[in-house]
């Protein structure tokens, strides 16, 4: 028996899956009678939810008729002159990483995360919005894509233009490093106070799985923390603003398409921080 636990042993990451999101979008359809459209080319992953419902309650959403996930509903709408698809509650890296493969497999081309996340090192009064550009791996499903390391990366160019984007926009907006749990109810004073230490900057649930799945794809993905709490430590927490953080979320996902869409594709290179600390 070896040491070291399974999740750290036995990977090949260089071999193709057996089971590819392709193959099981194919069943979906087949079974559901579907037909094959594509998505939008921005698709976005709303943990929370607020989004999603804030886009219902206004009628601005219709729900996707070819989406063949089994798991999950896909809405569109136009937001900012852009057309977007977005999954709600896809909380967790293994959800929202399966959510991406199968997106991605559809015809998604840039796919932007959007969580709540908790404060660490104070950037200011929540609610306020970070780019996440580097994610501390402390969930599982990083480590079926990328060999072990710290941390996982966001692309730099990618990350370079959407900052210069907000800038322009005047749209306020830190960028640094989160950490990524799979067990919120887990965050003890010790494993807080670690990441302060390392100038981390807020705790969420999915950006480590998603930049690993884009590295080991190659595929474009933002990750956005709302930092949004402190963990409720104190009472009136989890304030994020006018509906429910739902317009200024969307502000900042517009501003960063048109920052994708304005880059060269040939002048995106494969995220390289992925192992940097």
């Amino acid at each position: 028996m070896s040491n070291l636990p399974p999740i750290l042993t036995g990977k090949d990451f260089a071999a193709p899956s057996v089971f590819e999101p392709e193959n099981l979008l194919r069943e979906a359809r087949r079974q559901k009678n579907l037909p094959g459209s594509a998505v939008p080319e921005i698709c976005l992953l709303d943990p929370d939810g607020d989004i999603v419902r804030a886009l219902a309650k206004s009628g601005r959403s219709r729900r996707s008729a070819s989406w063949a996930c089994y798991h999950t509903d896909l809405y569109e709408f136009e937001h900012g002159g852009e057309h977007f698809g977005i999954i709600g509650c896809a909380v967790g890296a293994s959800f929202a990483v399966l959510l991406a493969e199968q997106l991605f497999a559809s015809g998604c081309r840039l796919l932007i995360s959007m969580t709540s996340a908790g404060q660490i090192v104070e950037q200011g009064s929540p609610p306020y919005f970070i780019l996440i550009d580097r994610a501390l791996r402390d969930e599982g499903t990083s480590y079926h894509y990328l060999p072990p390391a710290e941390f996982a990366g966001a692309e730099e160019g990618l990350v370079q233009a959407a900052m210069n984007a907000f800038a322009a926009a005047r749209q306020p907006m830190h960028h640094g490093a989160s950490w990524t749990t799979d067990a919120p109810f887990r965050e003890t004073p010790a494993a807080i106070e670690r990441c302060r230490q390392r100038n981390i900057l807020a705790v969420e649930m999915e950006a480590a799985g998603l930049y690993a799945f884009a590295k080991a794809r190659c595929k474009p993905v933002l990750c956005f923390a709302h930092v949004t709490n402190q963990m409720a430590v104190i009472e009136g927490d989890f304030e994020k603003g006018e509906a429910d953080g739902s317009s200024a979320s969307l502000g900042v996902i517009a501003i960063a398409a048109r920052a994708w869409r304005g880059l060269d594709p040939r002048s995106i290179q494969s995220p390289s921080r992925a192992g940097s600390p």
